[in-house]
């Protein structure tokens, strides 16, 4: 994929910002809905992004016709602090939308807990009309970060679409397994768009696209093997 295909766009105000990424969303879910009657969503997890959340919410779409998952999720209960979709399902359940977990419950067995995620996801319309990610400061994405199970995480002929996965080391965060998306999986969305904020990150990402394939980061690689156009929203 070449650079002249990725769109930066800058922010100095946190909320231009937010309100920049809950419009570029909207757009996304009244296209859907227009030219196909509903519309399914993949959003990440993080603090940062519920105020993108909850400025999304405030919009007057037919939200019944709308599905959010999460792009990953721990593999802890749900109602826990650390659970992506029990955050999303707070924003967005009171308007009517459909939050779909990708994750049952804890789990002992991380791989077990990645198949069952990609049993259910099969039973979902794809290619999913948007992945909205929040790049990290080592430039993982989704739950995607460097260990055993990077290389099928960062497969693009993988078909799987979402596995069980166990960061190392863990994030001193949320120091739990996870299930992600696969790259595959998120590559394959009819509109994919990143949130970058500090400018160690975005020197990060700049890298990985000079790098391409060629790149040891999640984020490079998922750009490398991206086909669509790809908005970055970046704030210092």
């Amino acid at each position: 994929m070449s650079q002249s295909e990725i769109e930066w766009w800058d922010y100095d105000d946190a909320e231009e910002m937010i309100g920049a990424v809950a419009g570029d969303v909207r757009f996304v879910i009244e296209s859907a809905l227009e030219t196909r009657g509903d519309a399914i969503i993949a959003l990440p997890g993080g603090d940062a992004m519920h105020a993108i959340f909850d400025r999304l919410a405030e919009a007057q779409l037919p939200w019944k016709r709308v599905m959010i998952l999460p792009t990953d999720d721990r593999l802890v209960p749900m109602g826990d602090d650390l659970s992506n979709v029990t955050a999303m399902a707070r924003s967005f359940m009171a308007q009517g939308a459909r939050v779909y977990p990708i994750t049952s419950d804890a789990a002992d067995d991380v791989a077990a807990a990645g198949r069952a995620a990609d049993a259910r996801l099969r039973d979902l319309g794809w290619p999913l009309d948007l992945v909205l990610l929040n790049v990290g400061v080592d430039g993982d994405v989704a739950s995607i970060h460097p260990g055993a199970d990077f290389d099928a995480a960062v497969d693009p002929k993988g078909d799987a679409r979402a596995i069980g996965v166990t960061p190392d080391p863990m994030p001193v965060d949320a120091p739990v397994a996870r299930v992600t998306l696969t790259l595959s999986a998120m590559t394959a969305a009819r509109t994919l768009t990143l949130v970058v904020r500090g400018q160690k990150t975005r020197d990060l990402v700049e890298r990985a696209i000079a790098d391409g394939a060629a790149s040891a980061t999640p984020v490079g690689k998922l750009l490398a093997a991206a086909t669509v156009p790809i908005d970055i929203h970046f704030m210092a």
